[in-house]
């Protein structure tokens, strides 16, 4: 048994041992301090972070799993951030709530943690910031929501809003009508129930090995993800005395393994840069390219939202991941272990498929080759990605002549103009949205498509962005262009005329015209007049020291890790 990292707050008899020791009292038993694990429970409960706003009743059943266990659990909360509710974009704080997960848990008396998070950004930088202090850390993701219905059709987080306002806009749906359907979207606690960023990072947590296996995708509301919890923070006491850390596994092979299962339940696009931030915390050789070697030709098996059909709650009692994953264990690494101590594929016997409709079987899956694509050409030199499976099929291939919007507010004021000059032929280009330029790389790279257009029909266009989009919408939409346009890319250089060619099964994303004459090129003053510049605060910061989308958009100083120990007293 490695010795207690609390015994350098609690043993000896020290002005400074008295006083950790007799403010913590407050009803801990005396051999609480005597060599019983403490562990954290890093708590991203909060109601203002709506789909984390029920991990308080879920934190309550891992303090009971570590008091039996011999542990003692300290409720510690961090930073939560709601996707849906955080502007300018949640994605700017990720980094800074990793941080101060990072510190808090090196600056405590704690021996292990528990990381309980369920919105999009919660689950990485939870992981990114534990894995940066390698204590014994164990993830507990918060589960979907319950499916809900409007008017007898089931309602896709987010999907179906995006869906629902197209048509609003298109005059297919009043305004009334959507409105209504706001009501019945939300019917439970928990995370979006589409295969979003929210279930994917799930998903990711327990692929990586960083979950109880099993515990991915459990709906916030079901009596077994408290079961989960309880055995959560039994088994992080456990890991406390066998001193298993994020360092022994996270490895390559552990983040190959999260891509496959990226692929075959269609994960969200927003997975690449969490897993890229993440493998740079713990030195994992993980490079953008590992996304398309090693996960593009994967056959997608999970019929789900916004890919499929079905949603989060259909996907559990179909068989979950481990189903899903049992019929592409062959391409799963033994060599990365989990915090069972075992490897993932260790536990796939017996994971059986309940619902093939749901959950294709391999020999019949929803797609042949739907993992995430990464383009490369003179328009993104380090590169770009798409997600084939969310995509039409006939854009995959397409040439079309550039609309370019400068920023976010110069779309939403013209897209709906009646003489914008732009058909469905053409390439919807939005630039402005990358991590520097928003800042904070946000979901808006799936624009929009022109009211005119709507009224005709058309429902997907291509369209080319150096931000993201929701893990729960769709459309033949060009990501994390990188570098962005606000860190001297080319597509910064783009203008109103050239002709894009997007080829998917050639990986390729280019202006067609040499490259020598783009590069050429001088920023037009009124496009780099509107990539944001704010002058002080944490936004100063970021943009300051933010990497590109193709390395996981993380702060540069806080790539790697600073381990656990901390020199000097307080008092």
């Amino acid at each position: 048994m490695p010795a207690r990292r609390t015994a350098a707050w609690y043993e000896g008899t020290s002005r400074d041992t008295y006083i950790h020791t007799a403010w913590m009292r407050r009803g801990l038993p005396d051999d609480a301090f005597t060599g019983k694990p403490m562990i954290a429970i890093c708590n991203t409960a909060s109601e203002i972070s709506p789909c984390n706003a029920h991990l308080t009743q879920v934190s309550a059943a891992v303090k009971q799993g570590i008091w039996a266990a011999g542990g003692v659990p300290l409720d510690m909360p961090v930073i939560s951030l709601g996707e849906t509710q955080m502007r300018p974009t949640a994605m700017l704080f990720r980094n800074l709530a990793a941080m101060a997960a990072e510190e808090l848990i090196r600056a405590n008396p704690i021996d292990g943690v528990v990381l309980l998070g369920g919105c999009d950004k919660t689950v990485p930088s939870l992981i990114m910031g534990a894995a940066s202090v390698n204590l014994p850390a164990i993830m507990l993701n918060g589960g979907p929501m319950l499916t809900g219905t409007f008017r007898g059709h089931p309602l896709g987080c987010g999907t179906d809003v995006w869906r629902w306002s197209e048509e609003a806009r298109a005059g297919k749906v009043t305004n009334e009508e959507f409105a209504a359907s706001q009501q019945a979207m939300i019917r439970s606690a928990g995370h979006c129930n589409t295969m979003g960023t929210a279930s994917t990072m799930g998903i990711m947590a327990e692929a990586l090995g960083m979950t109880l296996p099993g515990s991915a995708g459990v709906p916030a509301p079901d009596a077994r993800l408290l079961k989960f919890a309880h055995a959560t923070g039994q088994r992080i006491v456990e890991m406390v005395e066998e001193d298993l850390k994020p360092s022994d596994i996270l490895k390559r092979e552990a983040f190959l393994n999260a891509i496959v299962a990226l692929a075959t339940v269609g994960g969200s696009t927003n997975a690449v840069p969490h897993l890229l931030a993440i493998a740079g915390r713990v030195g994992a050789d993980l490079k953008l390219t590992d996304f398309d070697e090693h996960g593009s030709h994967l056959p997608l098996l999970a019929n789900l939202q916004p890919a499929g059909t079905y949603l989060m709650e259909d996907l559990f009692r179909a068989g979950g991941l481990l189903a899903a994953l049992n019929q592409v264990r062959d391409l799963l690494s033994d060599e990365a272990i989990t915090v069972s101590g075992k490897p993932l594929s260790a536990h796939l016997d017996g994971a059986e498929i309940f619902d093939t409709d749901v959950i294709h079987t391999r020999d019949n899956p929803v797609q042949k080759e739907a993992g995430i694509a990464v383009l490369h050409g003179n328009l993104a030199p380090t590169g770009a990605i798409i997600k084939p499976a969310a995509a039409s099929p006939e854009l995959l291939q397409h040439r079309g002549r550039a609309v370019v919007f400068e920023n976010i507010e110069d779309l939403h004021a013209r897209i709906d103009d009646p003489d914008l000059d732009i058909d469905e032929t053409c390439i919807i280009v939005l630039r402005g949205a990358g991590p520097k330029g928003y800042p904070g790389m946000p979901e808006v790279s799936n624009t929009p498509l022109p009211t005119k257009l709507l009224e005709k029909g058309v429902r997907d266009m291509v369209r080319v962005c150096d931000g993201r989009m929701s893990g729960t919408a769709y459309g033949t939409v060009v990501l994390h262009v990188s570098p962005e346009a606000a860190a001297g890319g080319p597509l910064g250089k783009v203008r109103n005329g050239d002709y894009i060619v997007l080829d998917v099964p050639g990986r390729r994303l280019y202006v067609d015209m040499p490259d020598d004459d783009l590069n050429a090129r001088e920023v037009l003053p009124e496009t780099e007049a509107t990539f944001a510049r704010p002058a002080r605060g944490y936004e100063r910061l970021y943009i300051d020291h933010v990497t590109q989308a193709d390395t996981g958009a993380d702060l540069d100083f806080l790539v790697g890790s600073s381990g656990s120990a901390v020199g000097r007293e307080s008092h």
